[in-house]
């Protein structure tokens, strides 16, 4: 299986990483941001480095949308993985015209409120993972599968 892992740094990066068991079997190319703990969390992992910061930062919301449209077609992952942040946003939409699974693991300090990010990528996920029974008040239709850190 071919696997796409979007996240941000830090926070988001770690619980993506603790996938690490599952995504280690698999084909895999990571979208990220060029920070020292993305640099040294996957050395010698293919690595397309996205632009940052993408908070409500339109201009990088374009850039990493052409991102998207160049590498989903030339890499064509199965799936598409991600824990936010807003880097995940166009790779999800995108993702599903070029008929990806879309995974998407909510984080684990918003329990009783959605994500800017989970909230726009819910509509498009096949499979919404949540990490507290409290946020399927926010995401009726996700999965609790606990927590990841």
């Amino acid at each position: 299986m071919k696997v796409l892992l979007v996240c941000s740094t830090g926070g988001h990066l770690t619980q993506l990483n603790q996938l690490r068991p599952w995504w280690s079997e698999q084909e895999r190319h990571w979208v990220t941001f060029e920070k020292a703990d993305a640099r040294s969390l996957l050395e010698g992992e293919a690595v397309t480095w996205a632009h940052h910061p993408t908070t409500r930062n339109v201009w990088n919301l374009l850039r990493n949308t052409w991102i998207a449209l160049r590498l989903l077609p030339s890499f064509r992952p199965d799936v598409v993985v991600s824990t936010g942040a807003a880097v995940a946003f166009p790779f999800f939409l995108l993702g599903k015209v070029f008929r990806a699974r879309l995974v998407y693991l909510e984080v684990y300090d918003r329990i009783d409120s959605g994500t800017l990010t989970g909230r726009l990528c819910y509509p498009f996920a096949d499979l919404f993972l949540l990490q507290w029974p409290e946020q399927l008040g926010r995401y009726p239709k996700g999965v609790v599968v606990g927590q990841f850190l």
